[in-house]
């Protein structure tokens, strides 16, 4: 802990790290499959911040409407990217004159409904989501706020320059944390 950022051997372990962080200024700590979930959550929204720019209420009704993988896909997007915006982002709610428990609502409802589409295993880790994910943004807020945020946000904010500028000094910038490339994902869906 303390104020400077411990840079780990990977991203995973990097974003592993920065939850733990925040979970034990919480004094709270999630279950392994829920932390885990968080960690990948963070690793793919590093990789495509477009996902920030995306009108949340428009999907999930794209969602609900959708068939087969493009409904669980549509709706896994949407609870994350709702977690993101009410954990990582609550002044951007506000910019947009949105109250944070709209993307709590919204978010809680779209884990829901996609633990109550997929069958059995699968459905539980969506339907904790949705119980917890006030829980999650609270982690989400203490990762955001702790003492080495403004450095992880400084990395971040480098990682979406290199990848949607191509911007060297950006590169250069987040080789002062880690070893990793920057590599857009393009137009493809997970």
């Amino acid at each position: 802990m303390g104020g400077t950022l411990r840079i780990e051997p990977t991203a995973t372990a990097q974003w592993h790290s920065l939850v733990r962080e925040a979970e034990a200024r919480l004094g709270r700590r999630l279950d392994e499959d829920l932390e885990s979930y968080l960690v990948f959550l963070l690793m793919r929204f590093a990789g495509r911040p477009e996902l920030a720019a995306r009108v949340l209420a428009l999907d999930y009704l794209r969602g609900v409407r959708a068939g087969g993988r493009r409904r669980l896909d549509a709706l896994r997007d949407v609870g994350d990217q709702c977690l993101l915006y009410s954990g990582l982002f609550p002044r951007r709610a506000r910019r947009r004159n949105v109250r944070v428990r709209y993307f709590v609502d919204l978010g809680r409802t779209a884990y829901q409904e996609l633990g109550a589409t997929l069958q059995h295993g699968a459905a539980d880790i969506y339907l904790r989501l949705a119980e917890h994910f006030v829980a999650l943004m609270d982690v989400l807020l203490a990762l955001r706020e702790g003492p080495a945020a403004r450095e992880a946000a400084d990395a971040l904010e480098a990682v979406e320059l290199a990848l949607e500028t191509g911007s060297r000094a950006a590169r250069e910038r987040l080789a002062q944390w880690t070893d990793a490339i920057p590599v857009s994902g393009g137009e493809r869906r997970h």
